[in-house]
């Protein structure tokens, strides 16, 4: 079962509970100068990232997942009564105004679930959500499903809940790892933390500074991804496996000096995953953590893990720009889902966002899924 609210809190103030300065200067020197001081003009400095060299997090325990969209009135009429929206695409992506996500009741957080496996993405205008508090936002993402506490990204001091997505000119973590300067391309297109054996499902992100040109985000449909896929070649992906790791980012942190509080596993998925509420199927893979295929030698798995990438990466008529005007709150589903920051602005500038990042059930292989219809 999903621990209560109440366990839940108490142990994330555990996690803080070993966060003082002295556990700060264990960290590598070179770290905390690049890390641990940032410039002054953050518009919310009590979200600038936080690092601190806590003892190590307990792996994540397994627990039953309910999908709010299950209970959802398919007429969304608490969410959408008042709310104009404005597809963006056939397949991917929807504007929403005139709705505030703070202010939704338990069925209007429910029917957000439901829209948000509808269309993959939505776009909500005009929030006042990143003004309500830490407290409040951890409160809505918590409807939706025990939150993530990532292993080694930086986090809201306080709430570990809370990752947050930090760049400005003497900050840029992930640099080497997503961005290689000897790379045609700083795309890095991925599921957030698909290497949970519960990875993420209705994910909320939010900017604070944002550059006024550039910076937006590309999410692609793995659910289209699926559809435009041969039957034959279908059937043949519904019946495999892959690896996905968080090695190689745990050890990319680890390198700079950072702290690794809990070791990334290595999780075995479906590579065609079910949604438990739409039944829709969709590609499970992506570049950023998926390894090998379960069972190919390596030749045959990279060669298959290589055709899907540059499916994806190709696929401009079923994926979306995300732009962020002020107040904007992006929501989509993990699950059906990949995404890539666009880190085509000024280096000098600061982009700094949050992500709150609700868990979902573990992948049900659409195999499973078809047998069960039968």
């Amino acid at each position: 079962m999903a621990p209560d609210i109440e366990t839940v809190a108490k142990n994330s103030e555990s996690l803080e509970k070993d966060t003082s300065d002295s556990t700060r200067l264990m960290l590598n020197d070179n770290f905390k100068e690049m890390f641990m001081k940032f410039e002054d003009g953050s518009s919310y400095p009590e979200y600038l990232p936080y690092y601190a060299n806590t003892d190590k997090w307990p792996q994540l325990e397994l627990f039953d997942h309910v999908d709010p969209a299950s209970r959802a009135d398919k007429s969304k009429s608490n969410l959408l009564k008042n709310a104009e929206t404005q597809d963006l695409t056939p397949y991917i992506g929807t504007v929403v105004e005139g709705v505030q996500i703070s202010q939704l009741s338990k069925e209007g957080l429910d029917e957000l679930a439901l829209f948000t496996a509808e269309r993959k993405l939505l776009l909500f205008r005009d929030q006042d959500f990143k003004d309500i508090g830490p407290k409040r936002q951890v409160e809505i993402g918590r409807h939706y499903g025990s939150l993530h506490t990532h292993p080694t990204a930086a986090h809201v001091k306080g709430h570990t809940e809370l990752a947050v997505v930090y760049r400005d000119a003497k900050h840029n973590p992930y640099k080497d790892l997503y961005t290689a300067s000897n790379r045609l391309t700083k795309l890095s297109w991925h599921s957030d933390v698909s290497y949970e054996r519960q990875p993420p499902s209705t994910t909320f992100f939010w900017s604070l500074d944002q550059p006024d040109v550039g910076g937006d985000t590309l999410y692609v449909s793995m659910v289209e991804a699926y559809n435009r896929l041969s039957p034959e070649f279908q059937e043949v992906l519904q019946g495999l496996r892959a690896v996905h790791s968080g090695v190689r980012q745990a050890e990319h942190m680890r390198n700079q000096g950072a702290p690794v509080r809990r070791e990334p596993p290595e999780t075995e998925h479906p590579v065609v995953r079910v949604h438990p509420v739409t039944g829709e199927k969709s590609l499970y893979i992506n570049q950023g953590f998926t390894r090998r295929i379960v069972g190919f030698k390596d030749e045959e798995s990279d060669t298959l893990l290589k055709f899907l990438y540059d499916h994806i990466a190709k696929g401009a008529d079923f994926q979306v720009r995300a732009t962020y005007k002020p107040g904007t709150v992006i929501v989509w589903d993990n699950r059906l889902v990949c995404h890539s920051a666009v880190s085509d602005f000024d280096p000098n500038l600061r982009r700094h966002a949050i992500r709150l990042t609700p868990q979902g059930e573990a992948p049900i292989p659409a195999i499973v899924f078809s047998k069960s219809k039968m």
